[in-house]
């Protein structure tokens, strides 16, 4: 609780913390996720820090910022293809990649999910908005925000003005930001359909083509048959 602890003391949260129902969500997304952002999520609740930066949440008020939409899935599609046809230099490989937050000039924050199975061991990366660039946090997402929201860290993805003036968190309202749109195509995430397999006791590779009979034992699974 150290880093939660810290940031509380930096940036005070809502009076009223929340009780997710991390059971549901994790089942949701077939995997589990790091404690400390459970925590943060909720003693926080939804919302921005600085105005700026939003990790995503079980509550978000919109699917754009909501854990369990369907933005993840598009981003590390959309990074996929990109690593794929070397359009960009995507530094890992994308299926260890999970969106868990923006900003609201379009960068988007990850986890970097290796190993899979050890959530608490997941670090942090940053890619640029518009642009080539990518930094990498060998920390958890509360002590990132520690660090940066204290001025510990500068993220040079992230422009100075972000940081200046107090730290403070703004509750989430229905009228909340979104990101550009994305692509009208809907790409199959296969992170998901891996995490989903894994998850229900099939031997899935982690790179490379998806068996037939696992995908399609997902879309069966997935599609409320």
């Amino acid at each position: 609780m150290t880093d939660l602890n810290d940031l509380t003391r930096l940036c005070p949260p809502p009076d009223q913390a929340m009780a997710i129902r991390w059971d549901r969500i994790e089942a949701d997304l077939g995997m589990a996720l790091p404690r400390d952002y459970k925590q943060l999520a909720d003693r926080y609740g939804p919302g921005a820090f600085n105005d700026y930066l939003r990790l995503f949440h079980p509550h978000g008020v919109t699917e754009f910022v909501n854990i369990t939409g369907p933005v993840p899935g598009r981003i590390r599609a959309q990074l996929q293809k990109d690593y794929d046809q070397g359009t960009h230099p995507v530094p890992y490989d994308p299926d260890t990649l999970f969106t868990c937050g923006a900003t609201d000039n379009g960068e988007y924050l990850f986890w970097i999910t290796d190993p899979a199975t050890e959530p608490d061991r997941w670090h942090i990366a940053v890619n640029e908005a518009r642009g080539p660039g990518w930094f990498t946090y060998e920390g958890n997402a509360t002590a990132f925000l520690v660090a940066v929201l204290g001025r510990q860290l500068q993220v040079p993805l992230f422009p100075p003005s972000f940081v200046e003036g107090p730290a403070h968190f703004t509750p989430s309202r229905p009228t909340l930001w979104k990101p550009p749109p994305l692509s009208d195509a809907q790409p199959v995430d296969t992170g998901a359909i891996r995490s989903w397999a894994r998850a229900n006791g099939y031997d899935v590779p982690s790179r490379g083509r998806i068996p037939p009979e696992i995908r399609e034992a997902w879309e069966r699974a997935t599609s409320g048959e």
